[in-house]
């Protein structure tokens, strides 16, 4: 069942686990993140990003949700863009958007999320902002501190704006790291603390599991991830090209299509295993298993 995002993680906040918000792209990855979610009976959240065929992408997961019916999800618009990049997400089926304003000064952030949250909750959908900025991991060095979440801003915010849940920068980026992730613990505690919605961590992969299940056990519940799971469709990628086929014994019994072969189809079939692993992987690390 495909739900708003606000109500998948006010209940992980509730009992006290974390929920993986992978990003989506195309058929391989979508059928992917249903088949982690429906084995290990875990919620989830589609992220789709305006850059990846928006609506293409929110149509596919529409298709799957039919064939997964026991899932647990929410079709999230990630770093959501411009005003109309928003509408439409919502307009084609978005039960949840991510208002992106958090390199604007606080009061700017506070009337555009505000703006946002208003029309959102009109229609059923939920809404997740920014406060502080996760930088890129190319720059870690440079930009880690200077983006840090206020926890004087943080209040004052959720006040204000009336958002379903906070994503919040204690020390991840975005992408490849460049330099050692360096997480501030405490503060994520006292933000914890001082909020009633829950919180997301922007900039998962590489972040180490160490550092994501202390994290979801101080207080995080939703972890966005991309590039680990790309990274692993393409190390399962590498292996199939390097497989010699015309060596593999063929079984006549399976047919037609049932003998792996180099082709697009099987091609794309690899990549999807070795990012749904690791996606159960996560699953398991938050302790989403078994919670849908």
């Amino acid at each position: 069942m495909i739900t708003d995002m606000g109500t998948i993680l006010r209940k992980a906040k509730a009992e006290g686990y974390g929920v993986a918000a992978p990003n989506v792209w195309n058929s391989v990855t979508v059928k992917s993140v249903f088949e982690a979610a429906e084995e290990l009976k875990a919620p989830v959240i589609f992220d789709c990003a305006g850059i990846h065929s928006l609506e293409e992408t929110i149509d596919t997961v529409n298709y799957y949700k039919h064939k997964f019916p026991n899932v647990s999800g929410a079709i999230n618009l990630d770093h959501g863009g411009d005003f109309e990049e928003i509408i439409t997400a919502i307009r084609c089926g978005c039960t949840s958007v991510m208002v992106d304003r958090s390199t604007l000064p606080f009061e700017e952030n506070v009337k555009e999320v505000a703006q946002i949250v208003k029309i959102a909750h009109a229609v059923g959908v939920s809404v997740e902002a920014e406060l502080g900025h996760v930088g890129q991991g190319f720059e870690y060095e440079q930009t880690r501190d200077s983006g840090l979440t206020r926890k004087e801003e943080a209040a004052e915010f959720v006040k204000q704006t009336g958002v379903d849940c906070l994503a919040v920068s204690v020390g991840t980026s975005h992408g490849a790291y460049k330099g050692t992730p360096k997480l501030e613990f405490k503060l994520l505690a006292e933000l914890h603390r001082m909020l009633d919605i829950p919180l997301v961590l922007h900039g998962g992969s590489g972040t180490g599991d160490e550092n994501l299940q202390r994290a979801v056990k101080t207080g995080i519940q939703k972890v966005n991830l991309c590039t680990d799971l790309s990274n692993a469709g393409l190390a399962r990628l590498k292996e199939y090209l390097g497989i010699d086929y015309d060596s593999i014994v063929k079984d006549g019994s399976l047919g037609e299509f049932g003998n792996q072969s180099a082709n697009m189809y099987d091609l794309s079939n690899a990549m999807g295993e070795g990012y749904k692993n690791l996606l159960k992987h996560y699953m398991k690390l938050f302790g989403g298993e078994n919670r849908a």
